[in-house]
Formats: structure tokens, sequence, C-alpha cells
């Protein structure tokens, strides 16, 4: 055996290493995320005093949730009164809150931002708890509908706190046996302040005589004291229970102390990792779910304010008291939830999803009910069961989402869940605000039955995918930490491994559980028939195309969701097939590109495109000709002259030798050899054996998007299952 096939050996041994302990810990990592296939749990209070945490984190979050459901609240239950006393129509104001509703959306992303560097998620909580404060005040003065939306539009974007922030805070104070009560405790006493708001509204309207300019001045002042409470609110670090556990154990597996981990050379950025949480399958449908979730929560109340207005004419503090018993409702049915939630989430997070989609349907249907009743007490009814399913939605969506999404990736999943909130807001605002010009606002009560139930089916449905997005996430993490444990104790792996890679385009799977590896230095041929997946596989590689399934990684970091510019400045360089060129840029203006691209100084860009000219010297005679006017083969040469410029640590190449001339594939293939004899890893694609062969020691062959074939180049050529005679023409005089 040569030391090249001794080295990957050692290295494929690691990597199977990496794999068994993730295997291994597997079950052991899903008890410590609180999935453990039973239904035995510990009380609350015993697992706050067992683990000496306080009742404080979220009673201050709650509290913080509360200051911001009075303006929001005070604006749904005062609407008929701010509509006459500015002259403002409710179609306009229905419009101011669709503003509304897109800064609400737009504000959670850039807080998610904030907190992503360094754990300061409870100082921005306290600060735009300040603020909107402040806006509630402010709205009392309000004369026009400019100045309206203008308040509306700043409270929206201070609330995107509350989105962004709240529930990853609760998920961080408490252990995950304890998460679901904590959780849905929290959302309780938000839901309590939105029952307390309306009545608050009701009675400071109606019994104490104040004007609406009045109520939002008291609740303004009161919203102020409120947040002053959660002063002593502090971030206690990503990941505490559950990521650090998961990383302490792979050291406990193997008998070690976990030690102090050091920073990683590779962390994803702020929209890689919305991209990364985009493309977990669970999330995706998660997040449809609280696009209804949006619906059923913002605009709905204003018309729920309107119905009662007009068909029950009901003044505000009748409607206020209304909106109490609404939400009062839904606080008693979280009450009752938490710990059968909690037990729910032990046996199956899958049975949490199932039983929200449930929830959410039956709330929509009374809802729809409750619009066409013609007495009030069963109306009454039908809405109080309506607020009692609605209630539970919110801590049953956010647990199943924020269970199977790293630790530090949880404010982002919670702000593109505030996003989807915000998208199903808006479009409810205009759905129903033209459904109630239309058919009145019975109508627009019946009308919400539909997409709810059409929501209904597509959050059920996330439950099929939620329990092996839990263990990819696991695995993740544990592969990970064990990473970093082999390289510590002075193992080797591969510069390159690809592990399990599902691709598709749409509908289309192309890759299936593909694996892929090459050491530093070396050079392998990835062969395979047109459609086996090969160029697939290279973009997965560079970053321009994202795997369904599976992980990059690179020099031992995770590399899986890294934007491919980054992965060019990381030293991975792919010459694509078809001509790797700017056509209407000249031959030296390409080159340059490449060398700026990497921040290179003038004078070393320069002197690196005079290597390129002195290793093809057609370049040199048309160095000022367009990059579309050159023959293939000079297009080609162009192109590989990327990697003289770049000088990458791995170098992907897609059919080079398509269409050229033997002449010029041979000059091609001698400035691979000598830019792989420097030093870079080269992966050859090429449905050419002959070709391939004459330069590589190890091979690939895919076929149907799964590797065939993983081994030595003259091991290959014994494969006639394999290589059929088109293939193997002219490759054993090639050897």
């Amino acid at each position: 055996m040569s030391d090249r096939e001794d080295l990957r050996a050692n290295e494929q041994a690691a990597l199977q290493e990496v794999e068994q302990t993730s295997a291994a810990l597997r079950e052991r990592a899903r008890a410590t995320l609180g999935v453990t296939g039973d239904e035995n749990t510990e009380s609350f209070r015993s697992l706050v005093r067992k683990h000496n945490l306080s009742y404080y984190p979220m009673v201050a979050l709650g509290l913080l949730f509360v200051t911001g459901a009075f303006q929001s609240y005070a604006f749904t239950v005062l609407t008929p009164e701010i509509s006459r006393t500015l002259g403002i129509s409710i179609a306009a104001i229905v419009g101011a809150r669709a503003l509304y509703q897109l800064a609400i959306a737009i504000a959670p992303l850039p807080i998610a931002r904030l907190s992503q560097a360094r754990a300061q998620r409870a100082m921005l909580c306290i600060v735009t708890g300040i603020v909107w404060s402040s806006i509630t005040l402010m709205t009392g003065f309000v004369t026009s509908l400019v100045a309206l939306i203008v308040i509306l539009c700043l409270d929206g974007l201070a609330t995107g706190s509350v989105a962004a922030l709240h529930a990853p805070l609760i998920a961080d104070s408490y252990p995950p046996a304890a998460r679901v009560r904590a959780l849905t405790a929290y959302t309780a006493i938000g839901t309590f302040g939105q029952a307390l708001a309306p009545l608050l509204v009701g009675i400071l309207a109606s019994v104490a005589g104040l004007s609406w300019r009045g109520v939002f001045l008291a609740l303004g002042l009161t919203s102020l004291l409120l947040t002053l409470c959660a002063i002593r609110l502090r971030d206690p670090g990503f990941g505490k229970w559950d990521s650090e556990q998961l990383r302490a154990s792979v050291h406990e597996e193997h008998g070690e102390s976990a030690d102090s981990l050091a920073a990683k050379d590779v962390a994803l950025g702020f929209w890689e990792i919305c991209r990364r949480v985009m493309l977990i399958p669970t999330n995706r449908r998660v997040f449809a779910g609280f696009a209804v979730y949006g619906v059923l929560t913002v605009p709905l109340g204003t018309f729920i304010s309107v119905f009662l207005d007009q068909r029950w004419n009901l003044g505000p503090g009748e409607r206020g008291l209304f909106f109490s018993i609404f939400f009062g409702i839904g606080v008693l049915a979280l009450i009752g939830y938490g710990g059968r939630g909690e037990k729910q989430f032990r046996s199956s997070p899958a049975r949490v999803l199932r039983a929200a989609g449930f929830l959410l349907a039956g709330a929509v249907v009374f809802i729809a009910v409750g619009g066409v009743m013609p007495a009030f007490v069963p109306m009454l009814i039908c809405f109080g069961v309506a607020g009692a399913c609605i209630g539970l939605l919110q801590p049953m969506l956010g647990i199943s989402m924020l269970s199977i999404v790293p630790a530090q990736m949880r404010p982002h999943a919670q702000a593109l869940a505030g996003i989807f909130v915000a998208i199903g807001g808006s479009a409810g605002a205009l759905l129903l605000g033209g459904i109630e010009e239309q058919y009145g606002i019975g109508g627009t009560m019946v009308a919400i039955a539909v997409p709810g139930v059409i929501g209904a089916f597509i959050i059920a449905s996330a439950g099929t995918f939620i329990e092996s997005d839990l263990d990819r996430m696991i695995d993740e993490v544990v592969e990970d930490e064990e990473i970093r444990r082999v390289e510590r104790s002075g193992g080797r792996l591969p510069l390159l491994a690809c592990r399990g890679i599902n691709f598709s385009y749409g509908q289309l799977q192309v890759l299936f559980d593909t694996d892929f590896t090459i050491d530093d230095g070396e050079m392998v041929a990835l062969l395979g028939v047109n459609g086996a997946g090969k160029s697939t596989l290279l973009k997965v590689i560079s970053g321009i195309g994202l795997p369904t399934a599976g992980s990059v990684r690179y020099r031992g970091q995770e590399i899986t969701y890294l934007d491919a510019e980054r992965r060019m400045r990381l030293g991975i360089t792919q010459v694509p097939g078809g001509r790797a060129v700017f056509g209407p840029m000249t031959v030296v203006e390409n080159l340059r590109s490449y060398g700026y691209t990497m921040a290179k100084q003038r004078g070393a860009v320069e002197s690196a495109i005079e290597s390129c000219f002195e290793a093809f010297p057609r370049l040199a005679d048309r160095r000022n000709s367009l990059a579309s006017t050159l023959s293939g083969g000079e297009q080609q040469m162009l192109g590989l002259s990327k990697a003289l410029m770049l000088r990458p640590r791995l170098l992907l190449i897609d059919e080079l030798s398509l269409g050229l001339a033997p002449v010029i594939v041979g000059q091609l293939l001698d400035m691979v050899r000598q830019i792989n004899a420097d030093g870079t890893a080269v992966v050859l694609v090429e449905q050419s054996v002959n070709i391939a062969l004459n330069l590589v020691d190890h091979a690939y062959f895919m076929e149907k998007g799964e590797m065939r074939f993983d081994g030595r180049a003259d091991e290959l050529l014994a494969r006639d299952d394999l290589l059929r005679a088109v293939f193997l023409h002219g490759a054993g005089a090639a050897r």
C-alpha cells in the first residue's frame, strides 16, 4: 500500500469514528433535548429548584410581552373612535395596519443580527420595551393619517425584539425538560396582557370617561412601569442547556473532560444562517403556519372590533370586555396545556405539530360559525373556543421550531417566523378588507375559515419531518465537536469530506446519500455518464448549490451552508464546464477580475497575470481580445488561468476536455499536473476514462446520483459493470 493510500485509510478511519460517535450518542442526545419517547415529567417547580433557577426570566419577558400588547390592542378596540375623530375610513386604517405589519416584518431580522455576535439579547429586549412604551404615549397626540402611519410603523419596528428574542431567551434560561412549560407560562403571561389590555381600555374609555387619546397616554405610562420591572433581566448565553450539553457528551463518551472550545475559523454569516434555517423542512411548514397565525392574531382583531360595533352595537367598554374574555379563555387554555404539552413533546414532537394543526382548524371553524350566529351568547361561546385554540398555537409552534435549530440560530429562526406572521397579517388585512367591502363584516368572519383550514393541514404535515430534523441538528452539533476532538488528539481528516449529500432541483432529486473525500494535495477523478450528478456534486462543494441533507466539511470545519464567495476565500475554486470566462471582457480584464476578487494588491495581480501568459503563450497573443472571441481551447486556458491567479487549496475542474482537440487537451492537462504538483488538491470531472485515469491514482464513479465506486483508478478499469465499452475505448493504452 502506498503512502497516499495509507493516509487515505487513516482519514477514512477518523471519519468512521466521527460517524460512530454520532450514532452512539443520538438517543442520549434526544433525551438531553427533552425527547425521551415517554410521558414521564418532573414538576416544573422541582426542576427550577434542582438547577437553582428562577421564575424571573419568563415573568420579566412575559411583562415585556404585555407592554407590547398595549398599543396594538388599544388601537384594535378604539378603531371605530379613531376613525370617526380623525375622519379616516376603516379601509385606510386597515391599510395603515398593513404597513404596521410590514414594519414588524422588517424589525426582527436586524435585531437578530445585533444578537448574533455576542449574547446581548436581554439588553435589546429592555431597550426596545422602553421605546415602544414611549410610542404608545405618542399615539395620543396623533392628528392625521400620516402621523398615525408613522406611529404604527415605529411601534412595529420596536416590537421586533418580541418576535426575535423572547422565545430563544426562554429556551436558553431553562433546561429542555422544563422548556415547554416555561414557554407556555411566558405565553400565558403575554396572553393575560392581551386580555388585560382591552379590558383596561374599556375601563379607561367608559368608567374613567377618557377619550381615546387619554387612553393611550395612560397605557403608555403603565407600559413604561412594566418595562422597568424587567430591568434585571440577563442573557444566560447560547445553548447552555442543549448545545453545550451535547458537546460535553462527546468528551464523556471518550472518557475525557470537555475543554474550552476554540473559536471556529469558519462561522456562518447572518444571511447564511437565515438560509440555513429556511432549508429545514419542518421550518418551512411551520413558517406557513405562522403566516396563518398572523391572520388570526393581527387583522382579525380589527375586524372583530368592527363586527362587534356594527353587528351587536357594542361600545368601547363592551368591546374591551369581549376581548378580555376572548384572550382570558386563551390564558386558561395555556395554564391547562403546559404539563400536557411537555408530555406530548417528550413522547414525540410530531404529536405537538399534529395537535397544533387540529387546533388551528378548530379555531377558524368556530370563528366562521360565530360570525353567522344570530344570538349573542352562542356567538360569544364560539369566539371563546376559538380564543382558546389560538392561544395554544404560539408555544406549540415555537417549541417545535426551536427544538430543531442550533442555539445561536434561534433568534434568526424567530425573526423569520415573525416575518411570516407579518406577511400573514398584511395579506390578511388586504384579503379581509376586500371581503368586508364586498360581503360585509359577517362574510369576513366566515371567509377566514378557508386559509385557516389549509394552514392547519400544512402544519400537521410538518410532523412528518420534525423527528429527522431533530436528529440532523443533533448530528451536526455532535459531529462538529467530535471532529474538533479528533484534530486536537492528533488525528488526520481529509481536506474535504462530503457525507450523506442529498440534492434536489425542485421536486427532482439528483444526489442520494453521496459520500466524497479528497486529501490535501491529492488529485482524484470523478467519472460517470451524463446526468449522473457529477457537476451537481461540484456545485455543492463550491457552494453554488445547497444540499437538502448531508454535510460538507473543509479542513474539518462545517461549510455546508457557507456562501460560494466565502468558500473561494477559503481556497475552494471551481472551473465550471462550458467555458469559465466572462465573454464581454478582454483576456486581461478576466484575469484581473480573478485577482481583485481575492483582494490582492495591484502589483501582485499584474505579476500573476504575466505568470499566466508564460504558462499559456496563446493567451498573451490575445490579451486584448474579448473572451467571447476566443476558441474553445483558448477559453479553457483562460478558465484554468483562474487557478493560477487564485492559487486555491482545492480546485474543481468540470469537463476540461469537452469538445477540444487532443493537442489542446494535452497542454491543459500538463498545466493541471503542474497546479497539483504545487500543492493544490484537484477534483477532475470527466466523461473520458482515457483522460482521467491517465492523471490520477484514485477515482470515483457516479451513476444516477449515487456513488458506485471509490478506490484505486486501476481497480476501476476492472469493473466492466460500471465502465461500459464506450468508456473503455483506449483506456488500457493510456495506462
